[in-house]
């Protein structure tokens, strides 16, 4: 009896091997990916939330005071909400009801007065939230009549930026270093997976294929393996920042749905490049390779 065996189709290679190195190379970047936007996006809510107490003189009259919100609402560092000017009157009484609430005494009985300040509290624009920007605020701030001080929380502010910058740098360059590594992961693997199909690839030169024709196969498979390993590295992704939000909800603060899905698209994109270009590279290398580089 005659033994069946399965011919060997051009462009066929383990691929669940190639799609699992592929998908587990773009999940780390997409992980790195997805810590740098959160950062990124943890940065910008503390800039959204940075406010300044604009302490003024004492005994101001009504109209004074108006005076005082219409000239800080239309100054440029000023964040807005829709088309309202972040600007709150905050006044001395409810500073002392504030004192009183947090510290359980009353320091008017024994003083016989308030001795707190009406104070406007301003939401600063986050474009100019930075050190450089915040003093020129403050000392714009304070040479307008009718200002006794101004204040923010200068020291704590710098902190979390400076900390935030060293995150995202080391995050940038962890993926920097990492999406070379994956590339050239990659690359190996494609061509590891090719080393079997070399002598196929030599036996369709022999009998006059023409260089498109053989490569076609391999393309066609190496762009396909590289969309769904970055779909499935994307589904990954999904599924573990679903878990991140269930386990810690305060996380939802920081999502950003279409940064997510930009990613997303980045690592399919990636995929299908790496792998169609690693793919062209080893079939090219295996066609120009002489008979005994085949060994």
């Amino acid at each position: 009896m005659k033994k069946h065996t399965r011919k060997k189709k051009l462009g066929r290679y383990p691929q669940l091997m190639v799609i699992f190195s592929i998908t587990l190379a773009l999940f780390v970047i997409g992980l790195f990916g997805m810590l740098l936007l959160h950062a990124a996006k943890l940065s910008d809510k503390v800039k959204e939330n940075l406010e300044m107490q604009v302490y003024l003189d004492r005994d101001l009259t009504e109209m004074q005071l108006v005076r005082l919100q219409k000239t800080f609402a239309l100054k440029e560092y000023i964040a807005y909400k829709g088309t309202e000017p972040q600007v709150r009157f905050y006044s001395k009484d409810e500073g002392a009801k504030e004192f009183i609430k947090g510290t359980g005494e009353d320091f008017q009985q024994f003083l016989g007065e308030n001795p707190l300040r009406d104070a406007y509290i301003l939401r600063i624009n986050p474009e100019f939230a930075d050190a450089t920007n915040l003093k020129k605020i403050k000392s714009d701030l304070e040479n307008i009549d009718g200002v006794f001080e101004v204040q923010y929380v200068e020291n704590l502010f710098n902190s979390i930026n400076q900390n935030l910058r060293k995150i995202s740098l080391i995050l940038l360059s962890f993926a920097a270093i990492l999406t070379v590594v994956v590339v050239v992961l990659i690359n190996n693997t494609i061509k590891l997976a090719l080393y079997s199909q070399r002598f196929l690839i030599r036996s369709m030169q022999l009998v006059g294929a023409t260089a498109y024709f053989i490569q076609r196969p391999f393309l066609n498979r190496a762009t396909m393996q590289g969309v769904i390993s970055g779909i499935l590295a994307s589904i990954s992704l999904y599924v573990l920042l679903q878990y991140a939000y269930y386990e810690f909800p305060d996380l939802l603060l920081l999502r950003d749905e279409k940064q997510l899905a930009l990613l997303m698209g980045f690592l399919i994109i990636l995929g299908t490049i790496i792998g169609f270009l690693s793919s062209y590279r080893a079939v090219k290398k295996y066609m120009r390779a002489s008979l005994d580089e085949l060994y």
